[in-house]
């Protein structure tokens, strides 16, 4: 199998990753983190679909795709930290004043899970960033010691799949997810 990551600029192909299964869901399309929870619980339904397809036209794209062939099988979110609501963010700290970008979701459709697709998206991700001309990207990943992870709550990354991309940890956060604590490790692209 050969995975090609590109931008996620076909709303479609966003659409078949990240979108509801219903057209009138009131979740997903990964906007917790990009927009402000005031227009994230306003966007209902269809609305939420217009939004992201306005995000999918806009330069840059709001995160990147993973391909299989033609099939997208993956999701990565990744934008300015300015532009995402990690910028107002108490339990994430900011290391320094550095315009970083942030990496917050990764999304393996079922049926392609086990075969690297998320490795494939945090590289395609940082490429992405540092082609737009992000100093540094940050990650805020689950540090589950090696224990289980419901793949509901997969959705921010694994620590162990960052340091293997080449990120460090940073800082200790204050928050958690499935019962696990989130760390913050950036990947310098100076």
């Amino acid at each position: 199998m050969s995975i090609d990551v590109r931008p996620a600029s076909v709303f479609e192909d966003v659409r078949a990753v990240i979108g509801p299964k219903s057209p009138t869901a009131n979740v997903c399309f990964c906007l917790s983190y990009r927009i402000p929870s005031k227009l994230n619980n306003a966007l209902r339904g269809p609305e939420r679909a217009e939004y992201v397809a306005g995000l999918c036209a806009a330069t840059p794209a709001p995160g990147v795709l993973a391909y299989d062939g033609d099939t997208p099988v993956g999701w990565a979110a990744i934008a300015p930290r300015a532009e995402t609501t990690f910028a107002r963010n108490r339990r994430i700290p900011h290391v320094d004043d550095l315009p970083v970008w942030s990496l917050w979701c990764i999304r393996v459709r079922p049926g392609h899970r086990g075969q690297g697709i998320s490795h494939a998206l945090i590289a395609g991700a940082v490429d992405f960033a540092r082609a737009n001309g992000a100093p540094a990207v940050e990650a805020y990943p689950l540090d589950n010691g090696g224990s289980k992870v419901d793949l509901t709550m997969a959705y921010a990354g694994i620590r162990k799949n960052f340091e293997r991309a080449g990120f460090a940890k940073a800082a200790d956060t204050t928050s958690t997810l499935a019962g696990h604590p989130r760390i913050l490790m950036r990947l310098d692209l100076s």
